[in-house]
């Protein structure tokens, strides 16, 4: 009886940490992280007959045990680097993610820049009164205050 207790106890103990131990992966795990090949677009939101066969391909792979590194590791070496959604960080990809990371900094630059340019064109605070009014003018705007007062 301690023997039997013994083993349902070891069993109890090794299959959770077994099940932990190779987190299991399915297809829409991967399906966000995969592009088309036909369309470019996320392999999630494609309906073409490629993404179809990449989708069966990739249900092949889960289905041998692979996990979610092994799959993309095929799929890249199937099919080349283009397949992933996100570049690698590394080599001349990186530009992939510099690129409009420096974009956003120099626009926000510009943005200040010119914010500081129009402040600085601008003569005195909000109340300053602006150019004078040629006398024609001036006489029409109290004309016309005058008209809007009644």
């Amino acid at each position: 009886m301690r023997l039997v207790l013994a083993a349902l106890l070891a069993v109890a103990v090794l299959v959770p940490a077994a099940a932990a131990a190779a987190p299991s992966v399915s297809l829409t795990d991967v399906e966000d992280e995969v592009m088309c090949l036909e369309c470019g677009t996320a392999l999630n939101v494609s309906n073409s007959e490629v993404a179809d066969q990449e989708r069966r391909y990739i249900a092949e792979l889960i289905a041998q045990g692979m996990t979610k590194q092994e799959v993309k590791d095929a799929l890249v070496a199937e099919y080349g680097p283009r397949v992933l959604a996100e570049p690698a960080d590394s080599g001349f990809q990186l530009t992939a993610w510099l690129v409009p990371v420096l974009a956003g900094a120099g626009a926000l630059v510009l943005v200040g820049l010119t914010a500081r340019r129009w402040r600085r064109a601008r003569s005195g605070g909000p109340g300053s009164a602006g150019p004078a009014l040629d006398p024609d003018d001036a006489r029409r705007l109290d004309a016309e205050l005058a008209a809007f007062d009644r």
